[in-house]
């Protein structure tokens, strides 16, 4: 596999980037609105807590996929050509722009449908999409 460095000197285009590779690794955009829905979480935090975005998208508690126990963790260098991936970024730079709705209804956790951490046993998922159920 052969990555690309990009240089850009605009810190949102590189923010997008980030936040499209963890968003790429949690879901291996399966479906747009999945895509959406985490980015979606990520800007939900970040209005909720005041933390910003960059330091969201570095939480291994928020995303698991930066684990490296994680069976998704190689997903984090996938290639930047892919059609995948490039959904994530132009997801990422309309979360940013301030373009993208709230596709998770007000979701500030989630997780994979095929594991149950234990912060989500006392909670109801608000949102189920493609398998990742969504939390308030």
């Amino acid at each position: 596999m052969k990555h690309e460095i990009i240089h850009s000197t605009d810190t949102s285009e590189c923010l997008a980037y980030q936040i499209a590779r963890v968003v790429y690794a949690e879901t291996g955009a399966v479906s747009l609105q999945l895509v959406e829905a985490l980015t979606s979480m990520i800007k939900n935090i970040s209005d909720k807590f005041g933390i910003p975005v960059g330091e969201i998208i570095t939480d291994s508690e928020i995303f698991t996929v930066l684990s490296a126990d994680s069976p998704h963790h190689a997903r984090l260098n996938a290639d930047c050509a892919t059609r995948g991936f490039q959904m994530c970024v132009r997801v990422a730079k309309r979360m940013l722009s301030g373009a993208l709705p709230d596709m998770c209804y007000g979701a500030v956790r989630c997780h994979h449908g095929d594991v149950i951490p234990q912060w989500s046993v006392s909670r109801g998922y608000i949102a189920d999409v493609d398998g990742m159920l969504f939390y308030l």
